[in-house]
C-alpha cells in the first residue's frame, strides 16, 4: 500500500477561493431572488444578509480573520474573556446549582437531599417572600452536609433575618467556617428591580466576617436576571449588571472594605438562552467588562468575575413544556462553553407551578449528560479563537459599556431604577420583542409554530406569587399562551372548540401547503380548523359545506393562480352565507370579498385575537 505524504495537500488542484468571490456570487443569488437590485454593489451584500439583534449589533454573513478581533489573553488571566482559572486550574465542569423555593421546609427538605443525592453539587435557596420561610431553614437543611454542599440564599428584603439566621445555624451544627462555601445573596438593588422596594442590611458587616472566618463564602449576588425577565437585551442585561455591581463596591468600600476583597465579595448571576452564540458571548463579555472595572479601580487582579447562569424563565413556555427540554439544553451547554461558574437547569414544567420529581431529574441529567458523556466541562473556551464569537463578545461589550456608562452618568444604578430610566429602556426593547414574537420572526416551537390543540399539559402545584412590584416579568410566549387560554376556556365552557373553516380550492396538491400554514397559525390561538371534502371550486357547495361546519369565519386555501379565478366569488358565498370574516391564505392582493391575509411574515397575534373576537370568544 502507498502510504501518501504528509505534506499532500487536497486542495492544492483548486485556487485559493476570495472574499470578493464570495460577495459577487452571494450577490447574484440575491438578485434572482429579487432581494438586491441590478445597481446593488458586491459590497452591499453585508449589510443585506446581516442580522442585527435587539442591541443594534449587526451579525455578518460571513466572518474571516480579516475583520476578526485580536484573541485575548490565556483564561486566567486579564482581561479574564477566556475565563477565570487558568488552564491547569479549571476542573472538569461546573456547580450544578439547583432552585428550590417550595415554601412547606418539609418538603423542600426532600427535594433538595433528592437533588444532591443524584448530581446537584450546590443549593439555591429561596426564603421569605415566595419560599421557604426563614425560621423553616433548619428543617429545610435537615440532613445536608454543609461542610460539603455550597448553598447560596435569595431571601430579598429577609435577610436582615436569614443571614443571622444561617450564621446561627452554622454555628449550631459545628460546621468549620473554613469549609463553608456558597453566598449569603445580598441583594438590595436586585430587589428594588423586581419588587419596587428598597431595603438596607449590613451589607459591609457581613462581607467584611465572610472575608475573614469564610473564606469560601461570598456576600453579596448581582442578580441581572430581573432585567432579562423584563425584555431587556443582552447588552442592557450587562450594563445593568455592571451598574449594580459598581454600586455594591461604592457600599463596600464604604463601609471599610478593602476593594480586592469587595471584589471577591460579589457573584453575578446571568440569564442563559437557547441562542447559545448570544448566551456565550454574554458571559465572555461580562468578565472582559468586569476586568475592565477592576483595572479601573487599581486591581486588575481582582477582575476575575465569578458567574452563576440560570436557564432563561422568559424563554419558558407553559405550552408544550416538553419543549423546556430541548431549550434549557442549548441554554445548559451555551453556559459551560461561556464559561459560567454554576449553573441552574430549570425544570421543563417550571411555568405550570412547583415541579415535579422527573421534571427535576431531567434538569439534573442535563447537567450530566453534558459533563459526563458529551465532556463539555472539560474544554477550556472552546469557541475562542472564533471569529464570529471573538467579534460578537467585542461588540456586545462595547454596546454594554455604553449603557453602562450611561447608567452612571443617571447617578448610578439606584438611580437608573428610581427615575424609571431603566424600566423605559428595558420596556422598548420589549416592544420591538413583541413585534418580532407576534410576527413569528421569533419562532416559539409549540406556540406559535407547531401547536398541539390535543396536548395534555401536566399538573403540578401552584408555586408561590413572586412578589409584587418593580420590573415587570415577561414571558415570550404569554401573548399566545393568553390566546390559547381563551380557546380552551370557551371549549370546556361550551364544548365545542372555536373553529374556522378552510376553503381548500383546487386539489390536495395546491392547496395543502397553505392550508397546512393556515392551520397551524389559528391553532396557535386555540382555534381548530375545518375542512370541506376534495371536490370542485363551485361557491354554492363551499358555501353549503361552510354552513353545516357551524363556523362562522372562513379563510381561502390554494394557489395564487386558482385565487386568480374563484376566491373572489368563493369568499361572495361564504359572506352570503353568514362568514363574518374571509381570510385568504397568501400575500396580501387585490381579492374582492377578501377581509384579510395570512402569510408568513402577518401579524399572527392581531390575527388570532381579531378571528377570537369575530369567533365570540369573550
Amino acid at each position: 500500500m502507498t502510504v501518501p505524504s504528509e505534506t499532500l495537500r487536497l486542495a492544492a488542484g483548486f485556487p485559493a477561493a476570495t472574499h470578493e468571490q464570495w460577495q459577487r456570487l452571494a450577490l447574484g443569488v440575491l438578485r434572482k431572488a429579487g432581494l438586491a437590485g441590478q445597481d446593488a454593489s458586491a459590497e452591499a451584500v453585508e449589510d443585506l444578509l446581516a442580522c442585527r439583534g435587539y442591541d443594534g449589533l449587526a451579525l455578518a454573513p460571513l466572518h474571516t480573520a480579516a475583520g476578526s478581533t485580536p484573541l485575548p489573553g490565556p483564561p486566567g488571566l486579564f482581561p479574564y474573556t477566556r475565563g477565570g482559572r487558568a488552564a491547569g486550574a479549571v476542573a472538569a465542569g461546573w456547580d450544578i446549582r439547583q432552585r428550590h423555593a417550595d415554601p412547606d421546609p418539609k418538603v423542600t427538605g426532600e427535594t433538595v437531599r433528592a437533588d444532591l443525592e443524584n448530581g446537584a453539587t450546590s443549593l439555591w435557596l429561596v426564603l421569605g417572600e415566595g419560599g421557604v420561610p426563614v425560621d423553616g431553614l433548619p428543617t429545610t437543611l435537615d440532613g445536608v452536609y454543609l461542610d460539603l454542599a455550597a448553598v447560596v440564599l435569595d431571601a430579598g428584603a429577609a435577610a436582615v433575618e436569614a443571614v443571622p439566621a444561617w450564621f446561627a445555624l452554622l454555628t449550631e451544627r459545628g460546621v468549620p467556617a473554613s469549609d463553608v462555601r456558597g453566598n449569603l445573596g445580598v441583594d438590595p438593588l436586585g430587589w428594588l428591580a423586581r419588587t419596587g422596594r428598597r431595603w438596607e442590611g449590613p451589607a459591609g458587616e457581613w462581607a467584611r466576617r465572610c472575608a475573614a472566618d469564610f473564606p469560601g463564602l461570598r456576600a453579596m449576588t448581582v442578580d441581572a436576571t430581573a432585567y432579562h425577565d423584563a425584555g431587556g437585551s443582552d447588552a442592557q442585561e450587562l450594563g445593568c449588571a455592571l451598574a449594580a455591581g459598581v454600586a455594591y463596591l461604592r457600599e463596600l468600600t464604604g463601609a471599610g472594605v478593602a476593594v480586592p476583597v469587595a471584589f471577591g465579595q460579589l457573584e453575578f448571576r446571568y440569564a442563559a438562552t437557547a441562542d447559545q452564540f448570544a448566551t456565550i458571548a454574554k458571559l465572555r463579555a461580562a468578565r472582559r467588562l468586569w476586568a475592565r472595572v477592576a483595572q479601573v479601580c487599581g486591581v486588575p487582579e481582582a477582575g476575575a468575575q465569578r458567574q452563576h447562569a440560570v436557564t432563561s424563565t422568559a424563554m419558558m413556555t407553559a405550552r408544550d413544556p416538553w419543549v423546556n427540554m430541548l431549550r434549557t439544553t442549548l441554554a445548559c451547554f451555551a453556559a459551560g462553553v461561556g464559561g459560567a461558574d454554576a449553573v441552574t437547569v430549570q425544570p421543563f414544567d417550571a411555568c405550570l407551578g412547583l415541579p415535579d420529581g422527573f421534571a427535576r431529574r431531567i434538569a439534573r441529567n442535563t447537567h450530566s449528560l453534558l459533563l459526563e458523556e458529551a465532556n463539555v466541562g472539560r474544554v477550556v473556551d472552546p469557541a475562542g479563537g472564533s471569529w464570529y464569537v471573538e467579534r460578537y463578545t467585542e461588540e456586545l461589550a462595547r454596546a454594554a459599556w455604553e449603557w453602562f456608562t450611561e447608567i452612571e452618568r443617571a447617578g448610578g444604578m439606584g438611580a437608573a431604577l428610581s427615575s424609571g430610566l431603566v424600566a423605559d429602556r428595558l420596556a422598548a426593547t420589549w416592544r420591538r420583542r413583541v413585534e418580532n414574537l407576534a410576527h413569528r420572526r421569533d419562532p416559539l416551537t409549540g406556540v406559535s409554530e407547531f401547536p398541539n390543540l390535543a396536548e395534555r399539559l401536566p399538573v403540578r402545584p401552584p408555586a408561590p406569587a413572586a412578589p409584587a412590584g418593580g420590573l415587570p416579568r415577561h414571558r415570550y410566549a404569554e401573548a399566545y399562551e393568553s390566546l390559547r387560554d381563551r380557546a380552551d376556556a370557551q371549549a370546556v365552557n361550551t364544548g365545542i372548540r372555536p373553529t374556522v373553516f378552510l376553503a381548500t380550492l383546487g386539489p390536495p396538491a395546491v392547496h395543502n401547503a397553505r392550508a397546512g400554514f393556515a392551520a397551524n397559525l389559528f391553532a396557535a390561538g386555540g382555534i381548530a380548523t375545518a375542512r370541506p371534502p376534495a371536490g370542485d371550486d363551485d361557491p354554492a357547495r363551499l358555501a353549503a359545506e361552510f354552513t353545516a361546519s357551524g363556523a362562522s369565519v372562513a379563510c381561502l386555501c390554494s394557489s395564487d393562480r386558482t385565487y386568480a379565478q374563484s376566491a373572489e366569488p368563493v369568499a361572495r358565498a361564504l359572506s352570503d352565507a353568514g362568514a363574518v370574516r374571509v381570510w385568504l391564505a397568501g400575500p396580501p392582493a387585490d381579492h374582492p370579498g377578501v377581509d384579510g391575509y395570512l402569510y408568513a411574515d402577518c401579524d399572527a397575534v392581531s390575527v388570532l385575537e381579531t378571528t377570537l373576537r369575530d369567533l365570540g370568544v369573550a
